[in-house]
């Protein structure tokens, strides 16, 4: 039979083990849960529900985002939790983190001399004039803007959006939940801007008049002049977006 002392040392282990096995932060305007997938699914369960509840009100129709920190998908794991966090609590969506391919440099450099860049298949809308006040302009990837943006006017893209002149309207990238995008003018006055589910609101153009770029960074959005910050120098081989 075992000692009192020893049931509650028994008890406190599990309960580390549950907090460790579920973590939960904000970043932006989601709800980010990182989940360890060896855990049993009712450990995991318990643990959100604890967090959850805690949370009250504040988790109705929130995105929330679990990652299970492998490069695998644990869509079955994933897609239980996520009912059971709208059932329970009213979220409004539930997503993974989005995958990147490990490709080591090595390859994606013989990939790339394999197939030659002029053989990429674009995926870069792009156009030429001006976007005015209550156009909407949408691309599936990229957006190239060789003309000015004015104000009323929004543009939108799921990958980086460039606009070789002034923006001054609205501009989302990254959509719906990519941030790892940019978004680049060579006059920067846009009155809103959005990356993946992160919006800032615009800021005064700049009195120097030089090219900047918007990013997100520790889960906030920076604006930075383009040529100090050289984003892309440190590379050392191109490398398709």
């Amino acid at each position: 039979m075992s000692s009192p002392r020893k049931i509650r040392q028994q008890m406190e282990e599990k309960a580390n083990q549950e907090k460790a096995s579920v973590r939960l932060k904000g970043l932006g305007d989601s709800l980010y849960v990182t989940l360890d997938p060896a855990r049993p699914p009712e450990q995991l369960q318990k643990e959100l529900d604890r967090l959850f509840t805690r949370m009250k009100h504040l988790a109705v129709n929130a995105r929330v985002i679990l990652d299970t920190g492998e490069q695998d998908s644990h869509g079955d794991l994933i897609e239980h939790l996520g009912k059971f966090l709208k059932n329970t609590f009213g979220v409004g969506s539930v997503l993974e983190p989005p995958r990147k391919r490990l490709v080591s440099e090595e390859q994606a450099r013989r990939q790339d001399m394999e197939s030659s860049w002029h053989n990429y298949r674009s995926d870069v809308l792009m156009l030429a004039g001006r976007v005015r006040s209550g156009q909407n302009v949408t691309a599936r990837k990229h957006l190239l803007i060789m003309g000015d943006v004015n104000p009323g006017a929004v543009i939108s893209a799921g990958g980086d959006i460039l606009v070789m002149g002034r923006l001054r309207g609205i501009a989302a990238a990254g959509q719906p939940d990519n941030q790892d995008v940019i978004i680049l003018a060579l006059d920067f006055q846009p009155t809103q801007i959005q990356i993946g589910g992160v919006m800032a609101a615009g800021l005064p153009p700049s009195p120097r008049k030089v090219p900047e770029f918007a990013y997100m960074e520790n889960g906030a959005i920076v604006v930075e002049d383009y040529l100090d910050a050289d984003p892309f120098g440190r590379l050392t081989w191109p490398q398709v977006r």
